[in-house]
């Protein structure tokens, strides 16, 4: 209490004298004269505590113009924290003391009233302390009930789980939204915990189970989905968990209703299921086609060519020198056609894949390569490496698609193509020494080349990779079971893609 700060009183009093006493037993303390007020009357008393700012009121005990229930009631209703202290003669202490049950903070005898001011000071403490502690469960009741309002408006249920620490668990806290979720009401799931794990499938139980084990013991957030055991009915839980230093753990979160998220999930998955099989089936057909092309050129386009070459050489022979110039130089823009229509027919369909192998394949490709762009090619095949038809088919393409990159987009002077085998797997390697690949450049939306090429790996259930290489430009790196067993023939899978598609 401060010196410099007097009390305010409201003293209920018919006698003026008996504030003069007050006021004269006061001044013998070091404590400032407080400033009082009397009621003689009920009147009075209302009219001053509705002007308020009270520190006490006192009431004398006998000498008053009511009774203390009486001011007391009008207390409450008013000024609620302001304690009533009741100023009585020592030989009314029985009834005294039958007045602090009904609500009286304190008696003050007459021949003692030198206590009073210690009183006042201690009662006013604890009247700003109840204040304080009403006033917090308040805010306490108003954030309990808006977060009552936010969890029974949520599309799942929030609750607060424990498990104790025998192992047994109970729930705290289950919102509203337990009779959407599960069909079950609050009290049920708060009354018998177990049912809210006997929803769920067995196996997803056991899931469960296991999920809040681990985050109980690694103190990690609580993630977990699963089915439930009587409907085709998604449920995601999230929670977050508190470790107490007795065992028990607790866990604060949230489950979901990802049924819709989950039939979506799955119509994705099949979209694009569908739309791989129909790259599938577009490959099959343009490799069919390049084939047929391929054919038409080496059988019909080859033997024309050949067929005309002779016929320029016969011709040559027996024209005049003046014009057997100009047969054999007829017959030189033959040669180039013949090594054009060739060389085109290989990369449509190179023949010496089937004949040879996948290496001679890209050892020819990497020859062809270097005499179209310039670009030094080199290529560096293990022996001995045999795959199936479609799989060497996939890895010769992404040679092709990987070289024809290099050249557009490279710039570069040197590129190198390694096949070789490495711990059941077939590694192919291309390597550039151009200006490298930014990861925007694997972003693009219309990087279709890169796209391809990540779709026939998907395929042959390979890796596929493609980074900075050491000493600058780029590096393809692709992995591929050594032993790649298709699921069906070529033309059985065929078949079942056109089912499906068509």
């Amino acid at each position: 209490m401060s010196s410099a700060t007097p009390f305010s009183l409201l003293a209920v009093v018919h006698s003026q004298a008996a504030v003069v006493r007050l006021l004269d037993e006061w001044s013998k303390t070091s404590l400032p004269l407080p400033h009082i007020e009397t009621a003689a009357n009920v009147s009075t008393l209302r009219s001053l505590l509705r002007k308020g700012g009270w520190d006490a009121v006192l009431h004398w005990h006998l000498d008053a113009g009511c009774t203390a229930q009486t001011t007391l009631k009008h207390l409450r209703e008013r000024q609620p924290d302001t304690p009533l202290i009741l100023i009585a003669p020592l030989e009314a202490q029985d009834e005294a003391y039958r007045l602090l049950a009904a609500g009286v903070r304190d008696v003050i005898f007459a021949d003692h009233l030198r206590q009073l001011p210690f009183v006042i000071a201690r009662e006013k403490r604890e009247a700003s302390q109840q204040a304080e502690h009403r006033a917090a469960l308040a805010m306490l009741h108003e954030s309990e009930a808006r977060f009552r309002a936010l969890a029974s408006n949520l599309p799942g249920l929030v609750f607060n789980l424990e498990r104790k620490p025998e192992g047994k668990f109970r729930f705290l806290y289950v919102s509203e939204g337990a009779l959407r979720l599960f069909g079950l009401k609050q009290h049920e799931l708060r009354n018998a915990p177990q049912r809210f794990f006997a929803i769920f499938a067995a196996e997803d139980r056991a899931r469960l189970l296991d999920a809040l084990q681990r985050s109980g013991e690694e103190g990690q957030a609580l993630l977990w989905e699963g089915k439930l055991a009587t409907a085709e009915r998604w449920i995601e839980i999230r929670a977050q968990p508190h470790r107490f230093d007795n065992g028990a753990v607790q866990w604060t979160g949230i489950a979901s209703d990802i049924s819709l998220s989950k039939a979506t999930e799955a119509e994705l998955r099949e979209s694009r299921r569908q739309l791989a099989d129909l790259s599938f089936h577009i490959e099959a057909v343009r490799e069919e086609e390049r084939e047929r092309i391929a054919r038409d050129i080496h059988d019909e386009l080859g033997s024309l060519l050949v067929r005309t070459k002779i016929e320029a050489s016969l011709l040559a022979g027996k024209l005049p020198p003046e014009l057997a110039e100009k047969a054999r130089s007829i017959e030189k823009l033959l040669d180039q056609a013949m090594a054009t229509a060739s060389r085109v027919a290989r990369q449509l369909r190179p023949g010496i894949l089937k004949e040879f192998g996948l290496a001679a394949a890209i050892e020819c490709q990497a020859e062809d390569f270097a005499h179209s762009t310039g670009i030094a090619c080199k290529a560096q095949c293990d022996e001995g490496i045999e795959l199936e038809p479609d799989t060497a088919l996939a890895l010769f393409r992404i040679v092709q698609e990987a070289l024809t990159n290099v050249a557009k987009h490279a710039h570069a002077s040197l590129a190198v193509v390694r096949l070789r085998r490495e711990n059941g797997n077939i590694v192919l390697e291309i390597r550039d020494n151009g200006r490298g690949i930014r990861e925007s450049d694997m972003d693009k939306a219309r990087s279709y080349g890169l796209r391809g090429i990540r779709e026939r790996i998907e395929r042959l259930k390979g890796s596929f990779q493609i980074m900075a290489g050491e000493q600058g430009g780029t590096l393809l790196l692709l992995r591929v079971p050594a032993q790649a067993v298709s699921e069906a023939p070529v033309q059985e899978q065929e078949e079942t893609v056109q089912q499906d598609l068509f």
